[in-house]
């Protein structure tokens, strides 16, 4: 029987994917791969594109379209079985990728192409291809001695292996604990909604009465609307010591096989000896050579400085929030009741909560003016496909076209369920580039964990998540409406960690815009857009706690890029001790002792952030900049839509992210609007 992971296809074959298909298919196309680069480097006198890196990018796209369904699905429709091929899959991967990074003869192919008469002939994006490629030879230890490189490969192996494992734990420690009600009396405070969704739980695991989880929409339905203190209390000591030694089971007993600590330790002792080999005194210094970041100096700087406009609007943010809790008789106001007292100070500063948004966003509603919003901006537009392959009932398929012509496509998983890693996220299914047969169209995968439909009554998003939801179109958006045809620098591909979020962040904005809201809102019995006094109310209060946001954030930035920077290993300090000085230098609330909230920290210890959780904020000062183009021009206007389309959208990776802000905004980035967008401060850089 054919293994369908080795068969040409335009699209993932999901439903004959087995587990048992991974490994020989990975291994089977990793062998193909050693082959063509030794038939390669025997026969190449004189590198060219098309003799040395053209069939490179073929061969390595093949593995990718093996590769990405079987990631995609070992994050959201996780199995024993799967789990298993995915990481016996990943150490071939690993390995095969530090034997092409270290090849010396490859390495020298490359420079003899970059020295060579051909490359000035090149465009921007192959050359920007090769220039990345010596880069990541360099990275990837080709200069390194035998002895060296035997050792950095068995670092690679090993970090993989761990980030691997630590994502697992997550999701296990998550998924290991829930709580049974026979009757809603304890759960008194929660909306109807998440009250349906707690009985639906219930009814999954053939239960009566109603279930609460760790899952993000439940954990968060609680922390933000029970009444009972004790209840609170409980779901965030389960929530915030997951993974941890501390993390407890449904029956009381303990989940500390899922603990992090000690893999969070050999990560960082493990990435400190990878940079060192390299020549980098530290990981911080190693993660910045690919980044718009110079130095590790300029990103402290660059928090410090927002840490000191931003804290004092956090801690008059909390002197309110414990003032309100006082008079609502919680003197002591704890970590668990900080969510609960905002929400209902909120609702009494603005008289508008989230759950009375939330029947104004029903899902279809918000896809569908998110689709009317990308067609006003970018001309382009998003058809929903009835007939697909797929691995859920839930996942929807759609094209975008252009000038009529189809250019892009995505998978969107929307709501979250059992066996399904929690966050939201983008990733890449198929990759734009030029072909044999022609160009090969962009594919993405979109992923949400938002509350499903309950009976008749369909998915009601809260404006956070529908925030979310434009957060990763506009990750998807950067990655489908590339025009960049060559695979290593198209879509999100070869682009600046720290510029990656600037299309996400960016497309927040309409969100909150007056002209956009009728767009996304109508009530989901009447179909009544949001009314004028309701959105009056959320725009009003767009800015609640946003001190108490930013700090929080950038106490994130600040303790993940401390704890790669500052790493010794003849006295390596625990993450939990570089936490708690990051906390008492910034946060203005202070978590209780028992938090282990770095035990789930999966961005940096299985996501890709390690030393670079900074870049939320970096971009952020981008997209806030980008977006005071259209508040100047007008949020619809076609051209300035057309222009961030052109310089920023469909340049992929192909230069760097400062010279496409450059061209787009005429300028270099500055602070101002991200301060002016968050209530901190005017554009003269005053306190408003």
């Amino acid at each position: 029987m054919t293994n369908p992971l080795l068969a040409s296809h335009t699209l993932p074959p999901f439903s004959a994917i087995s587990a048992e298909q991974v490994t020989p298919a990975i291994s089977e196309l990793i062998d193909q791969g050693r082959a063509q680069l030794e038939q390669l480097l025997a026969n190449l006198p004189n590198p060219s594109w098309a003799s040395l890196i053209a069939p490179l990018e073929a061969q390595g796209d093949k593995l990718d379209q093996a590769w990405s369904p079987v990631s995609h699905l070992n994050s959201v429709a996780n199995s024993d079985e799967l789990r298993k091929a995915y990481t016996e899959s990943v150490a071939l991967l690993t390995d095969y990728s530090t034997e092409f990074s270290q090849n010396e003869a490859l390495y020298k192919a490359y420079q003899q192409l970059a020295d060579s008469e051909e490359f000035a002939q090149l465009t921007q994006a192959q050359q920007q291809t090769i220039n990345n490629a010596l880069r990541d030879f360099r990275l990837g230890g080709v200069a390194l001695n035998a002895a060296d490189k035997k050792r950095f490969g068995e670092i690679q192996k090993r970090l993989s292996e761990l980030s691997t494992q630590f994502s697992n734990n997550v999701l296990d420690a998550t998924q290991a604990w829930f709580k049974h009600f026979e009757t809603a009396d304890a759960l008194a405070g929660l909306p109807e909604s998440a009250l349906a969704q707690a009985a639906q739980a219930a009814a999954q695991k053939e239960l009566q009465g109603y279930v609460i989880t760790l899952d993000f929409p439940s954990y968060y339905a609680v922390i933000m609307y029970a009444d009972n203190r004790a209840l609170r209390e409980e779901i965030y000591t389960a929530y915030v010591t997951r993974a941890s030694a501390q993390a407890k089971k449904s029956d009381g007993s303990s989940a500390a096989e899922f603990d992090n600590t000690s893999i969070i330790a050999e990560t960082l002792a493990l990435r400190h000896e990878l940079a060192q080999l390299l020549g980098f005194a530290n990981y911080a210094e190693r993660s910045l050579a690919s980044k718009m970041a110079e130095t590790p100096a300029q990103v402290v700087q660059f928090l410090n400085e927002l840490s000191q406009k931003s804290k004092p609007y956090a801690e008059r943010d909390y002197a309110e929030l414990r003032e309100f809790a006082a008079r609502h008789n919680c003197a002591d106001l704890q970590a668990w009741d900080t969510t609960y007292f905002s929400e209902k100070l909120r609702v009494e500063k603005y008289s508008v909560s989230q759950e009375e948004l939330r029947p104004y966003f029903p899902a279809e509603k918000v896809i569908a003016g998110m689709f009317e919003v990308v067609q006003r901006l970018f001309g382009i537009q998003v058809k929903q496909v009835a007939e697909f392959d797929t691995y859920h009932p839930d996942v929807r398929f759609y094209h975008i076209f252009k000038n009529n012509q189809q250019v892009a496509s995505f998978y969107l998983d929307l709501f979250a369920r059992d066996k399904k890693r929690g966050g939201a996220w983008m990733a890449d299914c198929r990759v734009r580039r030029k072909t044999e047969s022609g160009v090969q169209l962009p594919v993405a995968f979109l992923t949400c964990n938002f509350t499903p439909p309950v009976g008749e009554t369909p998915s009601l998003l809260t404006h956070d998540e529908v925030t979310t939801l434009f957060h990763e179109f506009g990750h998807g958006l950067h990655h489908m409406l590339t025009q960049i045809d060559v695979a290593a620098v198209s879509g999100i591909n070869g682009v600046a960690w720290d510029a990656v979020e600037l299309p996400s962040q960016f497309m927040e904005n309409w969100c909150w815009e007056p002209e956009a809201i009728p767009l996304i809102s109508g009530h989901y019995q009447t179909g009544e857009p949001l009314p004028q006094s309701l959105l009056d109310k959320m725009l009003a209060a767009k800015n609640f706690q946003s001190g108490l946001q930013m700090i929080r954030q950038i106490e994130f930035s600040l303790f993940d890029f401390r704890l790669h920077a500052e790493y010794d290993p003849a006295a390596p300090k625990s993450a939990q001790d570089v936490l708690n000085e990051v906390r008492a230098q910034v946060a203005v609330i202070k978590p209780p002792a028992f938090n282990r909230f770095e035990n789930s920290f999966s961005h940096i210890f299985a996501g890709g952030y390690a030393a670079g959780y900074y870049s939320y904020k970096w971009a952020e000062v981008l997209s806030a900049d980008a977006y005071s183009r259209f508040e100047e021009e007008g949020i619809f206007n076609q051209h300035t839509g057309e222009s961030f389309l052109n310089e920023i959208l469909q340049q992929g990776g192909s230069q760097a992210p400062m010279e496409l802000f450059k061209k787009f905004r005429g300028r270099e980035p500055n602070i101002d609007a991200l301060l002016r967008h968050s209530g901190i401060a005017d554009v003269s850089g005053e306190a408003a």
